[in-house]
């Protein structure tokens, strides 16, 4: 079979056979193949004599029994490589026995009399033969799906003059699973996405790999190809100055204090494709910042309004976690019996030794703080791992493969490059879940929504979006598409951009403001001994302790993750290592060294990264008005829609929760007789360098963009109601991170799903209301009651 690759096991490998013809270079169709196991082998190819082995040539299966197993690669090269092997059949069926006698010397095409013409298999129209009328008509009749059931994308459809139910902006994470829950409803659901779709394939994802390997710098985007159509920011696009401060250039326009120091990426399945897969819940306490704490702003839902919502984002993308010890440990609210989809991913080595030096230990944050005590406790991950039996009332759970290569991505290999890409796909991504989409919603990428319509009455009708071909090129055409609900589900500042754009949702004057992210701390030292760094998913275990508690109302509060891949955040190790060591300036900016190589530089390294260890404090953020997004119309990107222009800082109050981290972090770093090497001086690689208290400190962006279209209580403080629809216009919903009014300390992505699947049910109630027949009584019928027309 071609296509099959030499370095599968032997149970995979299938018997090299001739092209099948009629001997003059013509391949035969698959309804005149020569039955028979050989598939078609001529037998003169035999030769004459007696069948059997030729003396002292060893039995097969003797070779078989010696010959050296091969394994498959971990990530397939190709289709053909990763195909499941299917067993030949043995024995031909009924009435198909070649009579050797009586067929010898006939043409190949030739049959016998007393033996049927096969009858060919139905197949399912391919994407050559949708132009045709009956493959138009069977496709119409499954609903609007051709191409044997999925999902085909036009790249210029005709969707002027068509209505749908329900426009949705945006194939990220909130977008597909809004799209999925409707699309299963029966609802007409169109989305559009300003990126290409590329990757929902194997040969995408293998192309996306290649790019990965190829790049210079391994920043988060690195594996996905630019779009001056649809740009995304950079973490490149930000440069330290030698004496503070900072220098933006690409998509963004910076003008405040402090950069916005986060990237996002704009194309089929968004930021999900990179992210770390990490979802803890939000604690009870972050619902309630500015009443319990005095800051921030408070959700006008509760925990218990959403716990719900987050078990069924946790069957969705995929959950492995251990529900009991998130229980005992954070004091998370589950309900009785509940477990997770799949065990908790194993801890890392790193994880077990700092457990056994830390466990039990009290910390205090400064002299006259209380001691907290010090528990290692396992993160959930939307990362395959085990199914839980105990799962579903017994059911258990079936773990989703890769996008385009289902057999694939079942389990987490342990990788190692989670950011920016998983290379089986054992993380989830929103690839799978637009796998799954029934034929009532229709994806169209390459299409950047610039415009929301709505009419004089304030009611949303539509959207006008640009319609490209190239990525590399800025000639489109301008469209719209029309529908009864609009939802924008794209990145939280580009949800803001195009409110601000349209004009709409604005009553509050809150669009675009209130702009958030948890900036990262980060420290690094080297242990007394080896502890495996560079070994499965980038963070297996975390410090909860500090996520909640009284000190909240002093300082941001913090959660710290035990980083796995040692010191390749803050220095880019290794190849940093490699280049301090050789004598070149390492990636973080430190003084040269003699240089080392050969023997004395594997050794060196060997000591060094083996013992590397990094603590990555994720900082709260809390919801103020001068952090926004705003717009100029002189600054516009290659399409000409508005760059986002961004104004932030961080308050004192986060200030002071930075401090407090690092104050943890020496004390952690004490009772570990870890070696810090933790540096936060200026330079190119330190744009978030600021002095506080007489020190210095640097942070990191982690991604986690929130809060520019905030969720309220009032249409007077809020731009959207607790279901993310807009308070000024009742059909435009707005959901993602966006309508959060605080990030608390856990990673937003499973409380962005789980909002996104709550504001689902919402929609399909508008829906039905909007779709519900209405009874008109008859002008005689209503007179007669009324009395009217009675003399």
């Amino acid at each position: 079979m071609p296509g099959f690759r030499r370095d599968l096991r032997p149970a995979h490998r299938v018997r090299r056979v001739r092209p099948e013809g009629d001997g003059h270079g013509a391949a035969l169709s698959r309804h005149h193949r020569r039955p028979g196991r050989t598939g078609g082998r001529r037998a003169v190819h035999r030769r004459p004599g007696r069948r059997g082995r030729r003396p002292g040539r060893p039995r097969r299966r003797d070779l078989a029994r010696h010959r050296p197993r091969h394994h498959p690669p971990v990530v397939p090269g190709s289709l053909a490589a990763a195909r499941p092997f299917r067993a030949r059949r043995t024995r031909p069926r009924e009435g198909q026995r070649r009579l050797h006698g009586l067929a010898r010397g006939l043409h190949r095409r030739a049959r016998l009399a007393h033996l049927p013409r096969p009858r060919p298999r139905r197949q399912a129209p391919r994407l050559r033969h949708l132009g045709r009328p009956a493959a138009r008509r069977r496709a119409a009749a499954r609903g609007g799906l051709p191409y044997g059931g999925r999902r085909v994308s036009s790249p210029s459809p005709q969707l002027d003059g068509l209505h749908y139910d329900v426009i949705v902006v945006g194939a990220g994470l909130a977008g597909s699973l809004v799209a999925k829950q409707l699309g299963d409803h029966g609802w007409r659901v169109l989305v559009l996405e300003a990126g290409t779709r590329t990757l929902d394939t194997w040969p995408g994802h293998l192309d996306a790999m290649k790019a990965y390997y190829g790049a210079l710098a391994k920043v988060p985007n690195a594996p996905y190809r630019g779009n001056i159509a649809a740009p995304s920011p950079d973490l490149l696009d930000l440069e330290g100055l030698p004496g503070g401060g900072y220098r933006a250039n690409g998509y963004f326009v910076q003008n405040g204090n402090l950069p916005y120091a986060s990237d996002y990426l704009r194309a089929a399945g968004g930021t999900a494709l990179h992210w770390m897969g990490l979802t803890p819940r939000m604690h009870p306490e972050d619902f309630a910042a500015r009443t319990a704490f005095g800051y921030g702003r408070d959700w006008p839902i509760g925990y218990a309004d959403l716990e719900p919502h987050y078990r069924a984002a946790e069957r969705v993308l995929g959950v492995a976690g251990d529900a009991a010890e998130q229980r005992d440990a954070i004091g998370l609210p589950f309900p009785d019996g509940y477990c997770y989809p799949m065990h908790a991913i194993p801890r890392s080595h790193l994880d077990n030794v700092l457990a056994a030096r830390l466990d039990g230990i009290p910390v205090r944050e400064s002299d006259d703080a209380p001691p907290t005590t010090l528990r290692v406790v396992t993160t959930p991950h939307a990362r395959n791992s085990t199914p839980d039996l105990r799962y579903d009332q017994g059911r258990g759970y079936r773990p989703a493969g890769a996008a385009g290569l289902p057999n694939y991505g079942e389990r987490c290999v342990g990788n190692a490059s989670c950011v920016p890409i998983c290379p089986v796909q054992a993380k989830y991504n929103p690839l799978k879940t637009q796998a799954t989409w029934s034929c009532k919603v229709d994806l169209v990428p390459r299409a950047v929504v610039s415009r929301v319509l709505a009419n004089a009455n304030g009611r949303v009708f539509g959207v006008e979006y640009q319609q490209y071909d190239d990525p590399a090129s800025p000639v489109h055409t301008t469209r719209t598409a029309e529908a009864d609900i609009v939802v924008l589900a794209a990145h939280a500042i580009e949800n803001a951009k195009l409110l601000l754009v349209s004009r709409l949702a604005n009553h509050s004057g809150q669009v675009g403001r209130n702009l958030m992210d948890h900036p990262v701390l980060l420290t690094w030292g080297l242990l007394d001994e080896p502890v495996g760094p560079f070994r499965g998913p980038g963070s297996t275990s975390g410090l909860e302790c500090f996520r909640t508690g009284p000190a909240r109302r002093d300082r941001a509060p913090f959660r710290i993750e035990i980083a796995n891949w040692g010191w390749s955040w803050p220095t880019g190790s290794p190849s940093g290592d490699v280049a301090r060591m050789l004598g070149i300036t390492g990636d973080s900016g430190q003084p040269r060294g003699r240089g080392r190589f050969g023997t004395g530089l594997r050794e060196a390294l060997g000591r060094r990264i083996g013992r590397q260890i990094s603590l990555q404090f994720a900082v709260e953020q809390d919801a103020e008005s001068r952090n926004r997004v705003t717009i100029d119309p002189a600054l516009r990107d290659r399409l000409g829609n508005p760059r986002p222009v961004i104004t932030y800082d961080l308050s004192d109050h986060v200030k002071r929760g930075i401090a407090a981290a690092k104050a943890v972090s020496d004390r952690i770093f004490g009772i570990l007789g870890a070696e810090d090497h933790t540096d936060y001086a200026p330079g190119p690689f330190a744009p978030g360098h600021f002095r506080y208290d007489g020190r210095d400190f640097v942070y990191h962006g982690a991604g986690h963009g929130a809060g520019t279209h905030v969720m309220g209580d009032s249409r007077e403080t809020s731009v959207v109601d607790s279901w993310q629809r807009c308070w000024d216009h009742s059909n435009l919903y707005a959901v993602g991170c966006g309508s959060m009014p605080s990030v608390g300390t856990s990673n937003p992505s499973l409380t962005m799903a789980a909002l996104a699947l709550r504001s689902c049910e919402q929609i399909h109630r508008d829906l039905m209301d909007l779709h519900r027949p209405r009874v008109i009584r008859p002008v005689r019928v209503a007179r007669a009651r009324t009395g009217e027309g009675r003399t």
